[in-house]
């Protein structure tokens, strides 16, 4: 009974009530997390995160505990050093990273360190994975499609350093801040290729703005044809799963 209430892979459909329980405290710490970078908000509630930070974590040390006691009831992890070979699986260390962060911010760290803490708090919504089979396919679409998306990758790769070379030969000169060196132009042409701008920063000259133009239509396509891929894969998985079952 506690192995089918714990464990996500003893039911074949659903969640059971207590992963759900769980599912909706990790969204609670993660908000918690995420309003907790607001320094205004800390400083009005003080109390309040350091007794939501307590909570989350003896509860998550409490559900940690009880997925290492029923590990060997998975024929994954049967055998006399079950509960060992558990704490190496990869949701056991998601687990533990989880509560890292209250280990860091319990000590007199350092900002860079909260900072990192913080961050690790917001990756707790990661641990969402255990309980659906989405992840799966999503790293089955990857999988299958791994060539076709490692080309598109070289295409763009080579689109980019032929368009930020040319933009060095051509704008150094006139602009050495931006263009003044192939990786200060390839910087450029990867914001410019995933259509997120680079300030008021453009080229001056002709030819210049031939490249720059070349590179932002191009980019177009080529940041579409990874999403295309993907999405046509997730949608066979997802499908031959539904057969499946």
């Amino acid at each position: 009974m506690l192995h089918r209430a714990v464990d996500p892979s003893a039911r074949t459909q659903g969640v059971s009530l207590f992963n759900l329980v769980i599912c909706v405290l990790i969204l609670m710490a993660v908000l918690v997390a995420i309003l907790e970078t607001e320094q205004t908000l800390v400083d009005q509630f003080l109390g309040f995160f350091r007794v939501a930070e307590w909570l989350f974590f003896v509860i998550f040390v409490i559900e940690f505990c009880l997925r290492v006691y029923v590990a060997p009831l998975n024929p994954r992890f049967s055998g006399r050093f079950g509960r060992f070979r558990y704490l190496f699986s990869f949701w056991a260390l998601i687990d533990l990273l989880a509560l890292l962060p209250f280990l860091l911010t319990a000590t007199d760290a350092t900002a860079y360190y909260l900072r990192l803490a913080r961050l690790f708090r917001v990756l707790r919504i990661a641990r969402l994975g255990r309980f659906t089979q989405a992840w799966r396919l999503l790293g089955g679409a990857f999988y299958t499609r791994r060539y076709e998306l490692l080309v598109s990758a070289l295409v763009a790769l080579l689109l980019l350093l032929v368009s930020s070379t040319f933009l060095y030969l051509i704008e150094a000169e006139g602009q050495p801040e931006a263009f003044g060196s192939v990786p200060r132009a390839l910087w450029w042409s990867v914001a410019t290729l995933t259509t997120v701008g680079y300030g008021d920063v453009t080229p001056d000259t002709a030819a210049g703005q031939f490249f720059a133009g070349l590179t932002a239509v191009a980019g177009i396509g080529l940041v579409a044809m990874p999403t295309g891929i993907l999405a046509a894969a997730f949608s066979d998985a997802f499908q031959k799963k539904t057969v499946e079952n």
